[in-house]
């Protein structure tokens, strides 16, 4: 019963059906995003009122394809695919491979007619023939009055290769989905925090006690006051509240700290600080106006609130100046950095904080995912090599030549040891 269990397992057929599941989950994954909120969900995915709907928000959630990568069913279908490979490797390419690597003489003639070609010789051609085959680097086997010559062996133990690749991919993965863990959050300037807000982990996830600080950010320009890269300044502190590491990162350039890799992935501005004439400091914030390409921020700092007015401030681009407005919308010019105004009384534009978006991310499985995937290159690669067999058996004063390849006839009519049988 055992057996059959094992054998059913390494069959080709059921592997094709697992990666078919696989690939059609993957698919739905992609389709539908990853990680949200419920809320989410709802908004982007409602019941239908008229018909049936198969994908909305409660089935979403119900059958976890919100985070389908880390569900135990779709792990469930990794195991299974990696197990049968796993058992076809073992109980099949294993032995074949111990069959190969024999010495394998056909003495009767009945065992040529299998092969893919089988030609008499003519006896003048047989010394041109040992003579071209010890020029490709053939090994030759001689028992009486039959020979046997084998090339490219790796061609055979390829496949065993790319199992393998695949298995520790299937492994990687399952790796990062019980013990990695993302997690994202706004940090202001100045801002002293550690890793919370987690928005995926698995079931073995240990969220280290990590303490970090965004020190600065600032933004580099193009010509024409274009964004050329977003910078942050980004400190680990320990207990103690003292720097033990200190980076500035970028987009796509992250801060690497005890296998923990922190991304800059947002960039706003928030407030503006003011200094009254009494040496008060005020912060205002900014709200964002229009769509995310307008980069467009305004605040309204209230004179008398009873008549409603004041003035408007608008920050309509990213070089720390203000376009100042009235209440009723009557430009009254522009202001810059550490620059005084008169409202009600002197006021001192100080400064515009800015806050960015840090998401912080454990991947265990990555360092053995991209070695996998090397090795899949490399074992796909060495795949394609021909494992070559001729054997050449004299009998009843006639010359027997057959051959055989793990790849095509093609290739074997092509080579010129075929070509002198002609």
């Amino acid at each position: 019963m055992k057996k059959k269990i094992f054998h059913y397992l390494a069959d080709l057929r059921f592997a094709i059906i697992m990666l078919t599941l696989i690939s059609l989950c993957s698919i739905i994954g992609t389709l539908i995003e990853q990680e949200q909120s419920i809320a989410f969900y709802k908004l982007n995915y409602p019941f239908s009122k008229i018909g049936f709907q198969l994908i909305n928000w409660s089935n979403i959630l119900y059958f976890n394809f919100d985070h389908i990568y880390t569900t135990g069913w779709f792990l469930s279908l990794l195991v299974l695919f990696g197990f049968s490979l796993l058992t076809c490797t073992l109980i099949q390419q294993f032995p074949s491979l111990k069959i190969v690597r024999r010495c394998q003489f056909f003495r009767i003639i009945k065992q040529f007619n299998v092969l893919f070609t089988s030609k008499t010789l003519v006896s003048s051609f047989f010394p041109q023939i040992i003579t071209s085959l010890k020029k490709q680097n053939y090994t030759l086997f001689q028992q009486k009055n039959t020979l046997y010559f084998y090339k490219g062996l790796i061609g055979k133990i390829a496949p065993i290769f790319v199992h393998f690749s695949i298995i520790l991919i299937l492994t990687s993965t399952l790796i990062s989905a019980i013990n990695g863990f993302k997690a994202q959050q706004i940090l202001e300037k100045l801002e002293v925090n550690h890793i919370q807000n987690v928005l995926s982990d698995g079931k073995f996830t240990y969220i280290p006690n990590i303490t970090y600080r965004i020190n600065d950010s600032w933004i580099n320009y193009k010509n024409e006051q274009l964004i050329s890269q977003f910078y942050s300044n980004f400190s680990i502190l320990n207990k103690f509240g003292i720097e033990v590491k200190n980076q500035t990162n970028f987009i796509n350039f992250p801060f690497i700290y005890r296998k923990l890799y922190y991304y800059q992935t947002d960039w706003n501005l928030t407030k503006i600080r003011l200094i009254f004439e009494s040496n008060q400091l005020f912060e205002f914030p900014l709200l964002k106006s229009g769509s995310t390409d307008d980069k467009i921020w305004l605040t309204w700092i209230v004179s008398n609130l009873k008549k409603k007015t004041g003035i408007l401030l608008i920050l309509d681009n990213l070089l720390t100046y203000l376009s100042v407005y009235n209440n009723q919308g009557m430009f009254l010019g522009n202001l810059e950095l550490n620059e005084k105004f008169i409202f009600q009384s002197t006021v001192t534009f100080l400064e515009v904080l800015n806050s960015i978006g840090l998401q912080v991310k454990n991947d265990p499985g990555t360092l053995l995912l991209y070695d996998s995937f090397l090795f899949l290159l490399v074992s796909i690669f060495l795949s394609y090599i021909n494992y070559t067999q001729i054997w050449i058996l004299y009998k009843n004063s006639v010359f027997l030549l057959g051959t055989t390849n793990n790849r095509t006839v093609v290739d074997l009519k092509r080579s010129y040891l075929v070509y002198l049988s002609l």
